[in-house]
């Protein structure tokens, strides 16, 4: 299944995407797609329903995030050697954590918006990885019957903040509208393997990213299992994997960031595709 949240900011409403692509309301069935909508139980209700006798959803509406009241939005950095060289920075032996913090959750197609006086805003296409069982102290074994399903995550990052200004890569991060989710997420029965997956990013129709999670360092069942030794991993958290090479900071001669007035283009295979324009905060 192809899940979905549709309408205005804070009044979002659960939908699917059926088979011919038309968005189709689940209000009946479900109050909303999140962590208690995400248990295998009820996931097997929802695909049991005949999708032609859902309502349909005129016209397009805006697609909020994938996934509602996320609870923890953990992130992965550096996960492909590539990524690593092009920071100038080396493969980590043991996952690189940081957080993204919720507030900067919007839909896979609202605005991203560029922090007061930022400098160094950059884009990273990230394979996202919905929790959909508790998982604390799992084996990587078991890891993957631990995960609800897939969406594409736009990882925008202030590298300025993240790297020169002290601390943790949080603050560079978790601003506001950092972290486009979505445009559906995609149930793990439909993705066979998630170490399979052409991912790619576009400014104003330029390609910058074209790489496949193949090249990922540390797999979805590895990540699963090692975060859930530091924290319970909840239904409705999302884990984002790392990104390709071709951002921006890693461009020669010289990076190239963001500015207000671009349009940022990106996806996954089978996960769908988010547009972003950027505008000033």
């Amino acid at each position: 299944m192809k899940l979905l949240r549709y309408g205005p900011p804070g009044q979002e409403k659960p939908g699917l995407l059926d088979a011919a692509g038309q968005l189709r309301d689940l209000s009946a069935h479900v109050a909303d797609i999140e962590g208690s909508t995400l248990d295998p139980h009820t996931l097997d209700r929802l695909r049991a329903i005949d999708s032609a006798s859902l309502p349909m959803v005129a016209g397009t509406p805006r697609l909020g995030p994938c996934v509602g009241r996320i609870g923890k939005f953990i992130c992965i950095g550096l996960n492909y050697a590539d990524h690593a060289a092009e920071s100038g920075m080396a493969v980590p032996s043991e996952p690189v954590v940081f957080n993204k913090w919720t507030s900067a959750v919007v839909g896979p197609n609202d605005d991203v918006r560029i922090p007061r006086g930022s400098l160094k805003t950059d884009w990273e296409v990230e394979l996202g990885v919905v929790i959909g069982r508790v998982a604390s102290y799992v084996e990587e074994a078991e890891a993957m019957d631990h995960v609800a399903g897939y969406c594409v995550v736009n990882d925008v990052s202030e590298r300025s903040y993240q790297l020169e200004r002290g601390g943790t890569w949080d603050k560079g991060k978790g601003c506001d509208t950092f972290g486009p989710t979505g445009p559906w997420l995609v149930t793990a029965d439909e993705v066979p393997d998630p170490h399979a997956l052409h991912l790619w990013l576009e400014v104003d129709g330029k390609r910058y990213q074209d790489g496949n999670t193949r090249t990922m360092v540390f797999k979805v069942p590895q990540l699963v299992a090692y975060l859930s030794r530091f924290m319970t991993l909840h239904p409705g958290d999302v884990i984002s994997t790392g990104t390709p090479p071709g951002v921006g900071m890693g461009c020669k001669p010289e990076p190239v960031y963001l500015r207000p007035g671009q349009t940022l283009r990106l996806g996954i295979e089978g996960l769908g595709e988010q547009q972003q324009r950027t505008v000033a905060a």
